[in-house]
């Protein structure tokens, strides 16, 4: 027998606020319910946004359906009912759409319109997994670079030919639209937004409750070919921690590999199929995560920044943010810094 939940916003909505918002006003995000939905992504997206006691300027979570008070079926048998119409995207910041199993049968066209609107208004749209395919058919993909679940990204690339689809990352931040990979990838596109909106401190806090990893590049491979053996896997576990702690030393392949006792060669394969990059790419992306960790919480000046980070000189640094971030460590700390007390 099916279980079912009923799922209602937990606070009247108000209209947008996002682009003149004022310290302590909540950010309205809208999750999309559709019968075949998958419940693990809807799941993860109301555990990550719909956190208890995080705040007066924290997300109102509204979980909204074409059929509000009616009971829909997610993938495996759980029946929802949602509160909220598809009104409610006329008022959300951002709009979660998560995937469902069945990629076939075309969204309607209420839900591509009310997406539309919403998107035109200005609100942030982001999918996850397979809920790339109802963005696309809203047309909100055209001529962007998205991904979805590795699986699916050879249709989804066959059925919208003007979607930019990289199968090969976690999830693409392209601004006002967002997409991620398969399931747990929407874990990672969820902290991102919530780093993105509430900076690194409290990302990582969201993390330590859920108990996961508080971040992912959103350009890290989504397929690993195989698992690490046991005993490998724990060694390259203690090697990733070190180097963590260690990233002002210089970080060569040949002195990470003698940490995990294995020739180089052994190293960078095991390495690879445990993380899907190159031990070269994961530290420079651990030490761009680390500087912004730094820029934003603390005062350290930037070429202090990039000497305890590992680059050497801030003109290094600055490489690598314009490189990856598309920004520069001043302009970021600029965007990201917590105000001070």
């Amino acid at each position: 027998m099916p279980y079912s939940v009923n799922i209602m916003p937990n606070l009247p909505i108000r209209p947008n606020c996002r682009k003149s918002r004022r310290e302590g006003t909540q950010r309205i995000l809208a999750v999309l319910a559709y019968d075949g939905v998958s419940a693990f992504e809807l799941g993860l997206t109301l555990e990550v946004f719909g956190l208890s006691n995080m705040g007066p300027d924290w997300y109102r979570v509204v979980v909204c359906s074409e059929r509000p008070g009616q009971p829909l079926a997610a993938n495996n048998g759980l029946k929802i009912i949602a509160d909220a119409g598809m009104g409610a995207l006329a008022r959300a910041d951002t709009i979660i759409v998560p995937g469902s199993r069945d990629i076939v049968e075309s969204p309607s066209v209420a839900m591509l319109d009310a997406l539309r609107r919403a998107h035109r208004r200005g609100a942030r749209v982001a999918s996850i997994c397979t809920g790339a395919f109802i963005l696309a058919a809203a047309g909100l993909l055209d001529g962007r670079r998205a991904t979805a679940h590795w699986a699916q990204t050879e249709e989804l690339s066959r059925r919208y030919p003007w979607v930019q689809v990289d199968a090969n990352v976690l999830y693409v931040d392209d601004g006002d639209i967002m997409t991620s990979a398969g399931r747990a990838a929407g874990l990672d596109l969820c902290l991102h937004i919530v780093r993105s909106d509430h900076g690194t401190e409290i990302a990582n806090h969201v993390a330590r409750r859920l108990i996961i990893a508080p971040h992912r590049e959103g350009g890290q491979a989504q397929y690993i070919r195989q698992p690490v053996p046991p005993i490998e896997g724990d060694a390259l576990a203690a090697v990733f921690a070190w180097a963590q702690r260690h990233l002002d030393r210089e970080l060569t392949i040949s002195s990470l590999a003698a940490k995990a006792r294995m020739s180089r060669r052994t190293f960078i394969r095991r390495f690879e199929d445990a993380t899907g990059m190159s031990p070269g790419e994961w530290v420079v992306q651990t030490r761009v995560a680390k500087a912004r960790e730094l820029l934003e919480a603390t005062q350290i000046p930037i070429e202090g920044v990039a000497t305890e980070t590992g680059f050497g000189s801030a003109d290094a640094m600055r490489h690598h943010f314009r490189l990856r971030l598309g920004t520069s460590p001043a302009h970021y700390r600029a965007a990201f810094r917590a105000p001070a007390n």
